[in-house]
């Protein structure tokens, strides 16, 4: 498989944020056993996982748990195959460092995506174009 580093921005959730937090609430409320969410994805071939993992900043373990997690509950082959993308705190000035994790496959930028620095993030794909088969993608600051 040949992986690509993806970048984007400025996502909306499809609701309005107290419609988001009723879901994710009552996900959380209700403690869904791991099985369950198994069963719900039978082929994980084509599946991004996307979260802000604001405890794991500057830790160097930015998707470690939800590797752990795969790997535990679904299989190490799926745990190694997922591509998981990081929301949040990406900007211009840590986007290398982040790129650079082994676990980390892209980035789902907020903020960021609107500014000058965007040009940045876009560009730090190019620290992983020796990891997992990755290919490098850049554009030209203007």
């Amino acid at each position: 498989m040949t992986w690509k580093f993806f970048v984007g921005g400025n996502w909306n959730f499809n609701g309005t944020s107290e419609e988001v937090k009723k879901i994710v609430s009552t996900l959380n409320d209700r403690k869904v056993a791991s099985a369950d969410v198994v069963e719900c994805i039978p082929d994980w071939t084509n599946v991004v996982l996307a979260h802000e993992p604001v405890w794991a900043i500057g830790t160097g373990k930015v998707n470690s748990e939800l590797c752990k997690w795969l790997q535990i509950n679904v299989s190490v082959e799926v745990a190694e195959s997922t591509r998981i993308i990081n929301g949040g705190s990406v900007n211009g000035a840590n986007c290398k460092e982040l790129a650079a994790q082994p676990d980390v496959d892209g980035f789902l930028t907020g903020g960021a995506s609107l500014k000058p620095e965007f040009v940045d993030i876009i560009n730090s794909a190019t620290v992983k174009s020796s990891a997992r088969g990755l290919l490098p993608l850049s554009i030209e600051d203007p």
